[in-house]
Parts: C-alpha cells; sequence; structure tokens
C-alpha cells in the first residue's frame, strides 16, 4: 500500500495531466456530433475485431463437436438419399422423412488403416454394442472403402477395397454393365473393374458406381472413374482401371451401412433341399 502511495506522489503532475486530459475528451466527444460519432465508429472496430478473434479461437476450438455434427448431418442425408425410390417418388414426397426404409447409416472414425500391404484392412471404434456387424459396407462421403470383416464389442476390422480378397459388385453409371472390383496391388488410387463385357461402351472419365447385386451396398455408391481399360487375356471382357474417388490412405470418418432386409433377402437366396 505504501508503494502505491510514493507511486502516486512521485507521478501525482502526470496524473493530475492524463485525469484533465481525459475530461477534456469526454466533454468534447459529447458536446459535439461529430467527434462522438467519430468515437463510436472507432470503438465498434475496436470491439469488432475482438470479437471476432475472439470467435475465431472459439471455432478453432469448436471443431471437433462441429465436424459431428456434421457427420450426423451426412448419415441422416444419406440414409433419406438411398432409401428413396427415384422411379415411384410422388413430387409431394420429396419434403417428407416417411420413408420406406432399407438402409441404416451410422457414423464411425478410422483408428487405423493400411494400404501398402497386399491384404489392407482398417479398424473403426464402432463394435457389436454400436450394432455392428459382419458383412456392413462401409463408405466415406466420396465414395467405397470395403466391407466389415470381424467386430469386438467397441472395434471392427474393415476388409479395405485395396485387398486382394476384396470383391466389390460395381457397374458402368451410364449403362446396366455389371463387372466386380478387385485390386492388383499396384496403385492405392486404382482398382481394378474386371468382367465387363467387350460390348460395353466403356470411356474414359466414366463413372463406376456399386451395382447394387448384393446386400451389401446399395445401387450407386460412387467409386471412381475410368482411367484407361483393356481386353483381358481371354478376348471376352474389359480390364478397366478405375480412378476411385477416395484417397484411401487419408480416411478419417466412415458410414457403416446396415441393409435392413438383408436376411430376407439372403434367405430366399439359399438353395432349397428337393
Amino acid at each position: 500500500m505504501q508503494q502505491i502511495i510514493n507511486f502516486v506522489l512521485r507521478n501525482k503532475t502526470f496524473l493530475v495531466f492524463l485525469l484533465l486530459f481525459g475530461l477534456s475528451l469526454f466533454f468534447t466527444i459529447q458536446s459535439h456530433s461529430y467527434h462522438k460519432s467519430k468515437f463510436i465508429n472507432s470503438s465498434n472496430v475496436v470491439t469488432g475485431t475482438v470479437y471476432k478473434t475472439a470467435n475465431s479461437v472459439g471455432q478453432y476450438f469448436n471443431l471437433a463437436k462441429e465436424n459431428k455434427a456434421l457427420l450426423e448431418e451426412n448419415r441422416m442425408l444419406k440414409s433419406i438419399v438411398h432409401n428413396l425410390d427415384v422411379d415411384t417418388m410422388k413430387p409431394a414426397f420429396k419434403d417428407s422423412l416417411k420413408l420406406d426404409t432399407h438402409y441404416k447409416f451410422r457414423t464411425a472414425s478410422v483408428y487405423k488403416n493400411s494400404y501398402s500391404q497386399s491384404t489392407n484392412y482398417l479398424t473403426i471404434n464402432k463394435g457389436k454394442k454400436d450394432s455392428i456387424k459382419v458383412d456392413y459396407g462401409v463408405i466415406t462421403s466420396q465414395g467405397i472403402v470395403g466391407i466389415v470383416e470381424n467386430t469386438s464389442q467397441n472395434f471392427s476390422s474393415v476388409l479395405s477395397i485395396l485387398n486382394t480378397r476384396s470383391r466389390i459388385n460395381a457397374q458402368l453409371k451410364k449403362t446396366n454393365h455389371i463387372g466386380s472390383l478387385v485390386w492388383n496391388t499396384e496403385s492405392p488410387e486404382y482398382a481394378q473393374l474386371i468382367d465387363i463385357s467387350k460390348f460395353a461402351p466403356v470411356a474414359i472419365g466414366d463413372t463406376i458406381i456399386t451395382g447394387g447385386q448384393s446386400t451389401i451396398f446399395p445401387k450407386g455408391i460412387l467409386i471412381g472413374t475410368v482411367n484407361s481399360y483393356k481386353i483381358d487375356s481371354g478376348g471376352d471382357s474389359y480390364v478397366v482401371n478405375v480412378k476411385l474417388f477416395n484417397d484411401m490412405t487419408n480416411i478419417g470418418h466412415v458410414f457403416v451401412i446396415e441393409n435392413l432386409q438383408a436376411s430376407e433377402i439372403k434367405s430366399l437366396q439359399k438353395p432349397k433341399d428337393d
């Protein structure tokens, strides 16, 4: 306390000057509208800058929460899109969420992702307690990723499309020509579409999508584009080199797809005893 008193006594002349200067500014601003408006505008600039900076910092630390919200919104939108029957949908039905649901989408994060081996897998942070089961499809907003192969209570192992054991039903988007998506291990950027009829109108740049002829993926999930193609050794079909939409070396968040009609479809496909 004594130090504060000594400081005031030593600097009393300067402090009196600051007080009088402040009072003069106050009365000048209050008595002149021009000066008052300039002061308010200047204050707004300063406070606006401060609030903008604070908001930017807050947004940065809130990114994880916002990303989670966006993932949940994307999950809902994908569920709506892939459950729509476009051919029979009535115009008044477009704004309704009362859908005949065939697919259920869940979000998950990737804990581990391999892409440099011949048999690559991903590990995601959802498992049995999250109702994840074997043979569920896994995608991102960019396209196909793989198929759930094993599950534990809290995690699941996903067979990547960059795996020599992977074989995905796929087709040319512009036609109904169906083939199988496989991987030749040469590059994580490309997969190969085989068993496409040599009479199919294939062209570089064509889009490849899932064919919908399995119980795993809905029809129309993006895969990639035709980078090149050639007739296979048998001479009856094309081998199409597909540039993947997904960067398979950088997968962070995924959607897990459950086909709610899979059991019914599989029961019909089982051979019947005579």
